[in-house]
């Protein structure tokens, strides 16, 4: 339904929420300190994070602004104790979806949870078209967001697909990166440039199951998928 970053340092209270999430199908990463959720973060491709605010090494308030600079488009849940207005605030100016305060009602957190998500795939959905594309061994499902081989499916999140798209689109040509950049981003600047890179970085983890199959870096122009 969704893969999920939960990032919560209370192990009782994160192994029942992890469970409760996942027995409703999602697809949850839990870390249990802000250096190890950022860490899974830049790993792996999720649709939503869920950041407590008190945690050791990192807190969720600087966790959220790390994750943002990689993919500014991810959703987040702050789940904190903290109830005072100004915390609230704070969170909300940061950008998150949604401020949770502990303990939590599992039912409407959990509808919360698919609200979000469903409106972020929605958004991808109405940005993009059917289009599937041929990779290698690959089949490319643009629209669904899914990347396929051996009847082994990944799902991508909406700029991951929305980048992928575009070299598609370019195969075996160079994909100018500022273009690129502007298209999905908005903008070409020096954290969005590095945004992407780390999309990349994912990308060819995503492909390397074909060795057909290449991004490979154009100097000062962009990038060729080769296949």
């Amino acid at each position: 339904m969704g893969r999920i970053l939960l990032v919560e340092d209370d192990e009782s209270f994160g192994y029942i929420l992890k469970e409760y999430l996942s027995i409703n199908d999602f697809n949850v990463t839990w870390a249990q300190d802000g250096e190890a959720g950022l860490k899974a973060f830049q790993q792996s491709a999720f649709d939503l994070c869920i950041l407590d605010v008190m945690m050791p090494l990192k807190d969720g308030y600087t966790l959220a602004k790390e994750i943002q600079d990689l993919d500014p488009d991810v959703p987040f849940i702050f789940l904190t104790a903290k109830a005072l207005k100004i915390d609230k605030l704070k969170g909300f100016r940061l950008g998150c979806d949604d401020y949770v305060v502990k303990p939590i009602d599992e039912e409407l957190f959990i509808a919360r949870v698919k609200a979000i998500i469903k409106r972020t795939v929605a958004d991808g959905e109405n940005g993009g078209n059917t289009t599937t594309h041929r990779i290698g061994n690959y089949l490319f499902d643009y629209a669904n967001q899914a990347l396929i081989i051996n009847e082994q499916v990944q799902r991508l999140t909406t700029k991951e697909a929305k980048v992928l798209h575009l070299l598609c689109e370019k195969k075996n040509q160079v994909l100018d990166r500022n273009k690129a950049l502007k298209t999905v981003w908005g903008e070409s600047d020096f954290f969005n440039r590095k945004s992407m890179d780390v999309f990349i970085h994912k990308l060819r983890k995503y492909l390397e199951e074909d060795p057909s199959v290449k991004i490979t870096n154009v100097h000062g122009k962009g990038f060729i998928l080769e296949a």
